[in-house]
């Protein structure tokens, strides 16, 4: 039997300029170099060490266009690992600091390729209420309802029965699912195209415009702006 080489991935995630640039990279976009070196808070050269470590270790890719080289998150599981590593953080008192200075990420962000924080757990808990979405076995699957066309979302029976279609994923700031899997990104995909949120900020934070809380608000019942959280 061979035995998972968790002693890898740990040492990829035990440096916290690595951990910075892996959390930057949480948008779902490529990054070059420079970009991740200025959001670290390192040298290029430095960089360029980490980057290769974390691909070493299976946690990143990277691709060339042109001059330069880009770095991005190798895949939903690698997003969904580093989303559960986040959520299991000691909460001490040297971390409490760190949470407050993220507030700002907490309502609504980007997680990988689906929306994540207060906003995106609410959007979940009310699909589930519902019925739009039903929990099976720890997973999700989309039955057909009514507030997907509020929505705007085209559910076809064939695809949104997969069990793979709608992921649950634990959200590292309220400790409940949001929606993962390729449900959740076609909602962020579609609340993109509507204008319903806005990238806010360098890092992976989103603010949602007047149209998109008028329409959440429909949905999960309450204003989006009012929702607490961790």
């Amino acid at each position: 039997m061979t035995t998972p080489r968790l002693d890898i991935t740990g040492h990829a995630l035990a440096n916290a300029s690595r951990a910075r640039m892996l959390c930057a990279m949480m948008d779902g976009r490529a990054w070059t170099n420079k970009e991740l070196a200025a959001d670290a808070g390192v040298t290029p050269q430095t960089a360029s060490a980490h980057l290769r470590h974390l691909e070493e270790a299976g946690l990143i890719t990277q691709r060339r266009s042109g001059r330069c080289l880009y770095h991005r998150i190798a895949g939903p599981d690698v997003a969904a690992m580093l989303e559960h590593v986040a959520r299991l953080t000691p909460l001490d008192h040297l971390v409490r600091a760190q949470r407050v200075r993220a507030a700002g990420l907490a309502p609504l962000r980007r997680c990988y390729n689906h929306l994540a924080g207060a906003v995106a757990v609410a959007l979940c808990d009310a699909l589930i209420t519902r019925g739009a979405l039903r929990r099976v076995d720890g997973g999700l699957i989309a039955q057909p309802s009514r507030f997907w066309a509020d929505l705007g979302l085209a559910m076809p029976e064939a695809i949104s029965l997969r069990p793979s279609f709608a992921r649950p994923c634990l959200d590292w700031s309220e400790r409940r699912d949001h929606i993962g899997g390729a449900l959740g990104q076609a909602i962020l995909e579609h609340a993109l195209a509507e204008d319903w949120i806005q990238p806010a900020g360098p890092r992976r934070g989103l603010r949602l415009t007047g149209h998109g809380r008028d329409t959440l608000a429909t949905v999960i019942g309450c204003d989006p702006d009012g929702l607490s959280h961790a």
